[in-house]
């Protein structure tokens, strides 16, 4: 069947070509998130004045190419081709019936990110006090009490440089996840192309004559599913690179904070002696607190499993579609599962273990329910796959570990009793509006004993934030989370299935439950994948 000029213009319309500085932005951001999922754990965690202020100058760059694609699509009208925007079938615009409500619901995200950001630059402005470190007392200012405030306006705003940046990488991360790759538009424009095709050949059916009324209603009926990717395709092509990039990257850290913890040596990377934690046990990785290279790797294997089920599935349909064999490079994924999962273990954190271990069984139940259709030699080798985790994992910590895990209780979690004592008669003096942001380390000599030591973190991160932020700012921040975690409810985005996503969501949920214990949340590096995680989120969505 000959195509009309209609249809031709239509086609040649939807093929507009991407401007070249767009290009270069879009291209750019890509290289930038690489960089930063690269450099923020082996730069020791990111925890050093010069790693932080490299991150803020990365992020703040991101932020620079965000605005600047903004600007190239008001200015040149350009529309780019988005995964869960509406398209056009046959010339009809096709409408989510859900996407007004996950548009609302990604506006309030962004509002409550301004908000949380004005919070914390107001916190600074109005500072009550500002701390000097070096001749330890308070110089104190004049503030407005019923205005977010500070007692220590250095580290409020620097931690809103912080903040600021780490805002602008999670709107680029999602803005340039949302985008299609090249590929994925020319398949998009082709599958438009036969859909249109079908369309002319069945309104030229439905307009002979000799058909009666029974058979208009059966050539009228439609056939084709609504435009979507193939059901034996994987995830987008940007959103596997970035996995891809996360997971080889972290298998890499588990690896060499394995070969560090044996060697035995007190230097972080065979590099540098840091100042607190100096023995080998305390370390792990780049990592000067093994707790925190614990978290960081907990966050990290779920999300290393959930890819790996993902590519094998859809490698699975693709052999029983197109008696083909497809894309079998996610194997290396199993591999590099098992030795980030181990490794927390093998750091003999008590948190990160235990966290992994529990983590260990409900990733089991997941790929268990997902495989349930499967032979049962293939539900076998999986089990096969946590019991290694368990066995490699205690064949090289679990000594060191055991000892560690008896004296749990006995040592008032290290001490860490008196600290939610002292903490939490400050959260009951500054109730609402808390002391501000980072200050914990400035106020909380006030509230200790003197025979007490001066802990610079409060080993909860619930409740340190509880008492920076107060509930005022705590309740704004729990609201961006419930918004991030109920994102995949809805549909318009990138269609993930669920086991993708819970795996996703298992990796959150450890380190949560882990900040109630620990501080992970106050180290850049592991507060960065965290947001990495979310901004992935975000874009999913059922299918």
């Amino acid at each position: 069947m000959e195509t009309t000029g209609d249809d031709r213009r239509r086609w040649q319309s939807e093929r507009v070509r991407t401007p070249l500085t767009y290009k270069v932005c879009d291209g750019l951001t890509e290289i930038l998130i690489y960089f930063s999922v690269l450099f923020t754990p082996w730069a020791f965690g990111t925890t050093q004045d010069w790693s932080v202020w490299t991150m803020n100058t990365v992020c703040y760059l991101l932020g620079v190419l965000l605005g600047a694609k903004w600007l190239i699509r008001w200015w040149a009208g350009y529309k780019p081709s988005r995964w869960g925007e509406a398209g056009e079938i046959g010339g009809f615009r096709v409408e989510d019936a859900k996407q007004s409500t996950v548009l609302c619901l990604t506006r309030c995200l962004a509002i409550l990110t301004v908000i949380i950001l004005a919070y914390t630059f107001v916190s600074a402005l109005n500072a009550r006090a500002t701390f000097l470190p070096r001749e330890n007392r308070f110089v104190y200012h004049n503030y407005l009490p019923w205005l977010p405030h500070s007692y220590d306006r250095t580290a409020t705003l620097n931690i809103f440089w912080q903040y600021l940046g780490l805002a602008f990488f999670f709107w680029a991360t999602r803005d340039w996840l949302l985008g299609k790759t090249r590929k994925e538009r020319q398949g998009i424009t082709v599958e438009r192309r036969t859909r249109s095709r079908a369309s002319v050949t069945l309104a030229s059916e439905m307009r002979r004559p000799e058909l009666s009324s029974e058979d208009r209603e059966v050539v009228g009926t439609p056939h084709s599913p609504p435009l979507s990717r193939s059901p034996a395709s994987p995830l987008p092509a940007r959103l596997c690179r970035l996995v891809w990039v996360v997971c080889l990257n972290g298998a890499l850290l588990a690896l060499e904070g394995v070969l560090q913890r044996l060697d035995g040596t007190n230097k972080l990377l065979w590099l540098v002696m840091p100042q607190i934690n100096s023995t080998n046990e305390a370390q792990f990785g780049p990592y000067a607190y093994r707790s925190n290279a614990a978290t960081y790797l907990n966050l990290l294997w779920p999300v290393c499993l959930g890819l790996w089920l993902r590519l094998r599935s859809a490698s699975a349909r693709m052999r029983r579609h197109f008696e083909r064999v497809g894309g079998g490079s996610y194997v290396v994924l199993l591999p590099c599962a098992v030795l980030i999962a181990s490794a927390p273990i093998i750091s003999t954190s008590r948190g990160g273990a235990l966290i992994a271990l529990a983590g260990v069984p409900v990733a089991s139940g997941i790929v268990f329910f997902s495989a349930r259709r499967e032979r049962a030699l293939v539900r076998a080798s999986m089990l096969t796959l946590f019991l290694v985790i368990l066995g490699f994992s205690a064949y090289l910590g679990w000594k060191d570990l055991a000892r560690r895990l008896e004296t749990m209780f006995s040592d008032d979690l290290s001490g860490r009793i008196q600290i939610y004592q002292n903490s939490r008669r400050i959260a009951e003096e500054f109730p609402i509006l808390g002391t501000g942001p980072a200050s914990f380390t400035a106020i909380y000599q006030l509230y200790k004993e003197p025979n007490q030591v001066w802990d610079a973190y409060l080993h909860d991160d619930w409740l340190e934030t509880r008492v920076t932020y107060g509930w005022a700012g705590l309740g704004a921040i729990l609201t961006m989370l419930g918004l991030v975690l109920g994102r995949w409810c809805f549909p318009s985005g990138i269609a993930a299935p669920w086991e993708f996503v819970a795996f996703i969501w298992l990796g959150l949920a450890g380190c949560l439950v882990h900040a109630k214990f620990d501080f992970p949340l106050q180290i850049y590096s592991i507060l960065f994948l965290f947001l990495l995680l979310c901004s992935i989120l975000l874009c999913l969505s059922r299918k």
